[in-house]
């Protein structure tokens, strides 16, 4: 796996630990090496004598082993459905992971391709929609009790009213005036949110972003979903807003030119309906454009409250001070490309209804 990111995780031990960790596996590992990619995750790709690869990590303390026995039921779920998935792979005693001072370290297969920061043409697009929709046809009859139930994280209201008590909590931060431009700004937008389906519940990756969408290695087909640690039953209208807030914007997540483009759109619709229609209601479909404008807004709130309390997992240290400063170009680039689709909702909509139009009533 390959990503373009750079991240500041805020230690320098991880070589170390690594090493200790590796100990733990039945495999002679020749070397390794960070993989500059996500935002929660310390990432290793590792190299075996025999020249087989590997990914090891060190999982965010947010994250349990329940974790791990949830990867493990629903990737041999995703492969006896025929779809490539990195697999987690056991220590030498069976341990699903290794506990070390850091932190739960785990070793998974390694899957060949390119993680991308942003979609470049329909074509992608279209092939990124099939691939989520191949995922959650194959889910579809998933019976299993997960080991670790995520709890809700898409709940607009609830990051607006944590973002007007972090406002409270910090008048004097030297990013205030800044945090209350933008906040007002959201507060312009949330009119534009229509109420749309959330039923039934539907077990979802949770984080459908474009950087965890595995491409082949010239980066056309969309061959594997990556980081299921947010694996969560949820209404598929989040999963579909977060999917396509994320791929129909084709500059990156915190860029001041943020959009939502049309064609982008479209294509991904296509590849995710032709590939889900064997399930997916009309009612979740026409739920897409008011769920990701929905899911703009929040994220905009969450990245504006993390503004003030300096928090998020990492930050990309080559191009801002430190969290903050990363956190408000984010939330500045989700208004903005909030604003973008609601001045194209109506040909969103319109997208919509061709979409519709080649369901089953």
């Amino acid at each position: 796996m390959s990503g373009p990111r750079t991240t500041n995780f805020g230690d320098a031990s991880w070589r170390e630990n690594a090493t200790a960790v590796l100990a733990h596996y039945a495999i002679q590992v020749r070397e390794f090496a960070r993989i500059p990619q996500g935002l929660i995750n310390l990432t290793l790709r590792v190299e075996a004598g025999d020249g087989e690869r590997f990914v090891l990590q060190r999982l965010h303390a947010v994250f349990g082993d329940g974790v791990n026995a949830n990867l493990v039921q629903v990737t041999e779920h995703l492969r006896r459905a025929g779809l490539l998935t990195p697999e987690l792979v056991r220590t030498r005693a069976g341990k699903l992971s290794v506990p070390m001072p850091d932190g739960l370290w785990r070793m998974l297969s390694f899957v060949d391709g390119q993680a991308l920061d942003a979609l470049a043409n329909p074509q992608q697009a279209r092939s990124a929609g099939g691939l989520l929709g191949r995922f959650h046809a194959a889910l579809c009859d998933f019976d299993a009790v997960l080991a670790s139930e995520r709890p809700p994280v898409h709940e607009l209201e609830r990051h607006l009213r944590h973002l007007t008590a972090v406002r409270a909590r910090h008048p004097a931060h030297r990013h205030a005036a800044r945090v209350d431009d933008l906040a007002a700004r959201l507060a312009t937008l949330l009119p534009q949110v229509s109420p749309f389906c959330c039923a039934p519940l539907r077990l979802m990756h949770g984080d459908p972003k474009i950087s965890n969408l595995l491409f082949d290695t010239t980066a056309t087909q969309a061959q594997c979903l990556i980081d299921l640690d947010t694996l969560a039953y949820m209404p598929l209208a989040y999963e579909l807003g977060d999917a396509f807030r994320s791929w129909c914007n084709p500059a990156s997540e915190d860029a001041a030119d943020a959009r939502f483009d049309l064609s982008l759109f479209e294509a991904a619709v296509e590849g995710y309906s032709a590939a889900a229609r064997q399930f997916v209601t009309r009612a979740e479909i026409a739920a897409i454009v008011p769920a990701t404008l929905a899911i703009y807004l929040e994220l905009a709130a969450r990245f504006l409250a993390d503004a003030l309390d300096e928090r998020y997992f990492a930050w990309d240290s080559s191009r801002y001070p430190g969290r903050a400063e990363h956190n408000l170009a984010r939330a500045a680039g989700q208004l903005a490309a909030a604003a973008s689709l609601i001045a194209r909702r109506t040909q969103a909509e319109a997208i919509i209804a061709a979409c519709l139009d080649t369901l089953s009533p």
